[in-house]
């Protein structure tokens, strides 16, 4: 063999080499996700069924509880007797069968049976709702993660249902042939390249009482109506009305959070997917159904929706778990859960019972995996029954 030649390897030494280079390249990653991510939820779970509070979080300070924190939050008391709890339990479990009898059938059942159907499921729902209440009355032990469940349910509602309809709406017009619509399309797109932060401080200034532009627009609006009626020969000043404290007020904080939140995803990625998914329906179907005489809502319905609804399904499954996982920035900065824990989220609930209310990890970690399981099986729900819409 020449001086200086590389001498040949065998097939096992060079596949072992390609594997140890492998590995070296995914080396830094791997620990990068075997430190950030899978210690602090292996950590997370067991600190569920522990008790970690106060000031100082020493080790020596972790006390095991079991299901303690588990059943604190999820658990209910009830003065009723164990025969009524239990008849309560099964109507809720007969219309929980009836509703998925329903669900699955509902295809195929004619538009009269299934308008029936509708209204037997929410006369039962009502009907065991109110034995609940008349016989039961049950009482959370820790109604404030309740209330939290619900404001992060209703908030992520109407924050999905609003951005699916605004966001396909707006993708609908710009997808015209207009001049200047990339111009368009940049404009409506800038909000979302915002800082969070920087829109929430500005959207809580616009509904100060007193000084924001919402409510001086409405008290403008109300003083010409007035002056109107005046002219009129009506009396003067008929109309009193006063603009809400929209932050500070229980019936309108919510309110305020999902208009700002409509705004702010209007022209974001919710509209860009919907206007990839437009561009790609051919033109033929546009025209064969004008040529079969269908109006522009009848196209809508039988040509633009099927042929969006993957992207209104990615979109439904992505916004149920992100609206269980927001809401505490909006939360943090402008209201601070309040007023009376209307704006409270889970998440914003988790950190609060972390870092101040109690300052017990063990329970706040409790609390992120209920959360977990919530939004896992929402997920599969959507899943399972959400394809059956689709066409692909």
């Amino acid at each position: 063999m020449p001086s200086g030649a590389m001498r040949p390897v065998s097939s096992k030494t060079a596949r072992r080499i390609d594997k140890l280079t492998s590995v070296l390249f995914v080396l830094p990653n791997l620990i990068g996700v075997l430190v950030f991510v899978v210690l602090p939820v292996t950590a997370s779970l067991v600190l569920g069924f522990c008790r970690w509070q106060g000031s100082r979080l020493e080790l020596s300070a972790i006390d095991w509880m079991g299901l303690a924190n588990f059943a604190k939050l999820l658990g209910f008391t009830t003065d009723a007797s164990a025969a009524a709890v239990v008849a309560g339990v099964a109507l809720a479990a007969g219309v929980i069968a009836a509703a998925v009898v329903v669900v699955r059938r509902w295809s195929a059942w004619p538009r009269p049976v299934r308008w029936a159907a509708a209204a037997v499921l929410l006369t039962m729902g009502w009907g065991v709702r109110t034995y609940w209440a008349a016989v039961i009355r049950p009482q959370a032990s820790d109604p404030l993660f309740w209330q939290a469940l619900w404001n992060s349910l209703v908030l992520m509602t109407w924050g999905v249902g609003g951005r699916i309809v605004m966001c396909l709406a707006m993708a609908m017009l710009l997808n015209q042939r207009l001049r200047e619509v990339v111009v368009h399309r940049t404009i409506y797109f800038l909000p979302t390249v915002c800082s969070a932060i920087a829109l929430y401080i500005l959207w809580q200034a616009l509904y100060q009482p007193d000084v924001g532009v919402i409510n001086r627009s409405l008290l403008a609006m109300r003083d010409a109506l007035n002056a109107v009626i005046g002219a009129l020969g009506g009396p003067a000043g008929w109309i009193t009305w006063q603009p809400p404290n929209w932050l500070g007020g229980i019936g309108t904080a919510k309110p305020a959070f999902i208009l700002m939140g409509w705004w702010h995803q209007m022209g974001g990625l919710t509209m860009l997917l919907y206007l990839a998914a437009l561009q790609g329906i051919p033109e033929q179907l546009y025209e064969a159904a004008e040529i079969d005489g269908a109006n522009a809502w009848q196209r809508f319905r039988e040509i633009t929706w099927p042929m969006v609804s993957p992207t209104t399904f990615f979109i439904l499954i992505m916004g149920v778990i992100h609206g269980f996982q927001g809401g505490f920035q909006q939360a943090y900065v402008m209201t601070r859960g309040g007023p009376a824990g209307s704006t409270t989220t889970v998440d914003y609930f988790i950190y609060n019972r972390a870092f101040f209310q109690d300052q017990d990890m063990g329970y706040a970690s409790a609390a992120a995996w209920v959360l977990f399981a919530i939004i896992l099986a929402l997920t599969l729900i959507n899943w399972r029954y959400g394809q059956r819409r689709v066409h692909y």
